[in-house]
């Protein structure tokens, strides 16, 4: 597999969570205030996945040919 398609697979991967955790957040915030305790845990995930799949577009960008 050519480090492109592995880039690519990997952005699929990080959409996949970044979704996930988008919606987790979400769903918390429709809870509110049950369960208010849990807004920092899972503002960090949503927001470390998508700041990984921001970072992962950018190398994929970078890879592929103009």
């Amino acid at each position: 597999m050519s480090d492109i398609d592995t880039l690519k697979t990997e952005v699929r991967k990080l959409n996949a969570k970044e979704t996930q955790a988008k919606m987790d957040l979400h769903d918390l915030s429709e809870e509110l205030p049950t369960h208010w305790e849990r807004i920092p845990e899972v503002a960090r995930t949503a927001f470390e996945a998508h700041a990984a799949l921001v970072e992962a577009r950018k190398k994929l960008a970078a890879a592929q040919p103009a």
